[in-house]
């Protein structure tokens, strides 16, 4: 039966769509595109996370299906049995007249559960279509700096080690190719044993990498004849969530030197970091993307919360005034600014068009991105320090033949200091400064996050002012002594220390993204520093002395 053509009338559709070996980002465009038209989501249990940030608010998202290794060319003979019969599940959602996202591991190719259940569709003339992922057997050697080919090798073999037969270890053993194994901690020193046995040297190199293409990944070097030991010596624990799938590659390509010179992902700056980002999600958007291109693993806890001005009227009036004609420029010295007037202007109906004729000031980077979202384009954002001081320095003085109108809105925070309204008057304008929201400190965060502040489960800690300093200490204690204190400015670092921190990183300027960037260049040195000495390469988070923070004296 033809796939393409549909046996009855408002019948569904289901996208076998491949979600890579782990990392997000490996997801195609494709991918992202049919997961967000997606009305209801099947995924294996190891790839929900990765895919379920695509699909719209409110779809049906579960973890369904066999909790599989993350890439193998069929099931196992060892496989978990069937949690719950996914083929009958995904059908009913078609015949429904759903469109069904089925998500697995790696690539629907290489999935015999998934044909399976194509073929299932293909029997009820359900359409289908299928988006290739990314096979572990190809994309964590990548991430491993490993190549399987280059211009001497052409050869390349994959083994199910799981599923391999005496037959095909032969035929593997003796011949020169790569050999690309899909194994688990457990089993891999037997998969290079059953090699050896074939035939290849006891001293052909391989490389064994657990937790590929994320932030988890770790990869040992060694031979054939020494893994286990490797293994043994590197004190590699089983995993409380079972058998660790793992990916080895066999052969002259996984040599030592070639990793060392290839190896791009493990030796990010902040490679497998728990970076602690008092901000909110919509704050600390951008900056969490940098940390994360660093390698790092962001995590956002608010330490204020924004709630609305006591009265309002003050604000009320001010918004009006813009419509009215009442300013010259209006200045937004935060995201929160932004958000303020924005939730002001549609409870009047109003929309981005009320700006028209205003000049719109931003203090920074992500204010200005805020308003540009909004649909409004800054006229002025400052050229050098993302700062008030900054806005200042690039701040027209008031000129009566060139300016008809004397005054600026400047709707702020309630604890904002005076320094933007002294300088704007200083320069010849009048100022409305308007209390455009309060913020208060935030609800403290979930107990096993205190407990990781408190106890180093964090390797880093980002402090943007210096009261995400007194709110995170105040709402979920001292971070631990082995926590690196990373601050954005001098009077931040001066609360860190007056709260018994100790600095470790200074940002060279005001700005969130020149502070990760100061945390990467401190970990690269850390990491340098660790190599030359020939030792191994460790996170702050794993060496846990007892004792608690103390600043310097």
């Amino acid at each position: 039966m033809n796939p393409t053509v549909p046996n009855h009338p408002g019948c569904g559709h289901v996208t076998f769509l491949g979600a890579g070996p782990g990392d997000p980002g490996l997801l195609t465009l494709r991918a992202v595109e049919a997961l967000a038209t997606a009305d209801v989501l099947i995924a294996d249990p190891q790839v929900l996370d990765v895919v379920r940030g695509h699909v719209r608010p409110g779809v049906a998202a579960d973890a369904q299906g066999v909790p599989r290794q993350a890439d193998t060319d069929g099931p196992s003979a060892t496989a978990i049995p069937v949690l719950r019969d996914t083929a009958n599940l995904v059908m009913t959602a078609a015949r429904g007249g759903k469109r069904v996202v089925r998500a697995v591991a790696g690539d629907p190719g290489l999935d015999g559960y998934a044909a399976d259940e194509m073929l299932a569709c293909a029997a009820e003339g359900i359409l289908f279509e299928v988006v290739p992922g990314v096979a572990a057997a190809v994309g964590v050697p990548a991430y491993a700096g490993v190549p399987l080919r280059d211009a001497h090798s052409a050869d390349v073999r994959f083994v199910d080690a799981l599923a391999a037969d005496e037959r095909c270890w032969s035929e593997v053993g003796s011949s020169d190719a790569t050999a690309v194994v899909s194994a688990t901690l457990e089993t891999v020193a037997a998969a290079a044993g059953e090699l050896v046995a074939a035939g290849r040297k006891p001293d052909t190199p391989l490389t064994v990498t657990v937790g590929g293409t994320t932030t988890r990944q770790r990869t040992w070097t060694a031979t054939l004849g020494t893994i286990a030991q490797v293994l043994k010596a590197a004190k590699v624990l089983p995993s409380p969530q079972g058998a660790q799938p793992v990916i080895a590659v066999v052969g002259e390509q996984s040599a030592a030197g070639r990793r060392e010179q290839l190896s791009w992902f493990e030796s990010k700056p902040l490679f497998g970091w728990k970076v602690l980002v008092p901000r909110t999600k919509e704050q600390a958007a951008s900056l969490s993307d940098q940390l994360r291109s660093y390698g790092a693993v962001p995590s956002e806890v608010p330490t204020i919360a924004v709630e609305p001005p006591r009265t309002p009227q003050q604000m009320e009036r001010a918004v009006k005034g813009l419509v009215t004609g009442r300013y010259e420029w209006i200045a937004f010295t935060s995201v929160n600014a932004v958000k303020a007037v924005r939730e002001k202007f549609e409870e009047y109906g109003l929309d981005a068009r009320a700006f028209a004729g205003i000049k719109v000031a931003a203090v920074g980077e992500q204010t200005a991105k805020s308003l540009i979202d909004f649909g409004v384009k800054p006229d002025l954002v400052p050229s050098g320090e993302q700062s008030a001081a900054g806005l200042l320095e690039d701040w027209p003085p008031y000129d009566p033949v060139f300016d008809p109108i004397d005054r600026v809105f400047l709707p702020r925070a309630d604890i904002a200091t005076e320094t933007l309204v002294a300088g704007l008057i200083e320069l010849g304008w009048e100022v409305d400064d308007v209390t455009a929201y309060r913020t208060v400190r935030a609800s403290p965060p979930p107990a096993e996050t205190r407990e990781a502040i408190k106890g180093g489960g964090f390797d880093a800690v980002l402090f943007t002012s210096s009261s995400t300093v007194r709110n995170l200490v105040g709402i979920a204690g001292k971070p631990h002594n082995v926590t690196v204190i990373a601050c954005i400015g001098p009077a931040t670092a001066k609360t860190a220390e007056e709260h018994g921190l100790r600095v470790d990183v200074l940002s060279p300027e005001p700005s969130v993204l020149k502070l990760a960037e100061a945390l990467a260049d401190f970990g690269a040195a850390r990491r340098q520093a660790a190599v030359e000495a020939g030792e191994p390469v460790t996170r702050p988070s794993e060496r846990r002395p007892g004792s608690r923070r103390r600043a310097r004296s």
